[in-house]
């Protein structure tokens, strides 16, 4: 007989043993059970798209920081100068009173607008300032990063968070018309036995364009008509600070909740790609016990096949 067929059987079994070893091992040591394409198209596929849509969404969160950063300085700014502008508003019904030193009161409320052109100057990050502006353009709309969403038909898109900085400006140095603070505020005075309009504004900040009116300052000659013109008009722009700062305030309680959806997400698509491409540890550690027992059977069978070839020689000696 030229053909030791139980030996060969026996190779064969030892080959697919050491084969399912082989795999098992590679997951045990990867932790996947789909780690590539080869192991199941479909669960790759699907697994790797998510890991990609998962990187992306990192960066949504890092966005999100970033815009959560921008908005809490414009108005954590916002809230200082609405308290500087009240302690403004309380100097001048303090100079509504007969016989005051309205120079001296002068003298706090220019220091007071000196604390309001420091709070707009400073409320920048990261070269963003919504409180003031410099350059010649109007102040815009700005945009922040909010969300990244696939559709069921695969397409992506890049959602966004908007702001109108416009209603935030509070000093504009080349167009004061654009500043909350230095352009115009039209009010209602009283006049005589009726009323007229008058128009104020706080900071002369000098630029090329700039507010028509009366600037909100004081002196032994300011009537009392005007002083009541200016407290009007100081809470005109307090109400306009005021809403912007609610406005702030939304827009940053939002980025707080979707930088909290987003942190979920990324740990559910994780957590859904994990159950479709992760090898189960126990299972496989159970396997891999199992295939070395088989394995050392094998051998065993292969070398039962084999003596039993080496007996029949020894009938020839």
């Amino acid at each position: 007989m030229m053909t030791n067929a139980a030996a060969m059987a026996a190779l064969q079994t030892l080959r697919d043993i050491n084969s399912k070893m082989e795999t098992t091992q590679q997951r045990i040591s990867s932790g996947y059970r789909v780690e590539t394409a080869s192991d199941n198209a479909a669960y790759w596929s699907i697994a790797t798209t998510m890991r990609s849509d998962n990187k992306a969404l990192s960066t949504v969160q890092d966005a999100l920081g970033l815009g959560a950063a921008k908005t809490d300085t414009a108005y954590t700014g916002l809230e200082a100068a609405i308290d500087v502008i009240a302690e403004v508003k309380a100097k001048l019904v303090a100079a509504r009173e007969p016989g005051v030193d309205k120079n001296k009161i002068n003298e706090e409320l220019r220091e007071l607008k000196n604390q309001l052109s420091s709070i707009a100057e400073s409320a920048s990050f990261s070269g963003e300032n919504w409180l003031f502006n410099d350059t010649p353009y109007p102040p815009t709309t700005v945009e922040m990063v909010g969300s990244f969403n696939r559709a069921s038909d695969g397409t992506v898109a890049v959602e966004t968070l908007e702001f109108d900085t416009t209603t935030s400006t509070l000093i504009d140095i080349n167009d004061a018309t654009q500043g909350i603070l230095t352009r115009e505020t039209v009010v209602t005075v009283p006049a005589g036995t009726g009323t007229t309009s008058a128009t104020y504004y706080l900071l002369d900040v000098g630029s090329t364009t700039g507010a028509t009116g009366t600037e909100i300052t004081l002196s032994m000659t300011t009537s009392d008509e005007d002083v009541e013109g200016m407290i009007s008009a100081v809470d005109a722009m307090l109400q306009t600070l005021t809403n912007s700062a609610s406005t702030l305030g939304s827009i940053n309680m939002r980025i707080d909740m979707q930088d909290d959806f987003v942190a979920t997400l990324r740990d559910v698509i994780d957590k859904g790609i994990g159950r479709l491409v992760d090898a189960d540890m126990n299972e496989e550690s159970t396997r891999l016990k199992a295939l070395q027992t088989q394995q050392q059977l094998g051998i065993q069978a292969l070398s039962i096949a084999n003596s039993n070839a080496e007996n029949i020689l020894q009938l020839f000696q």
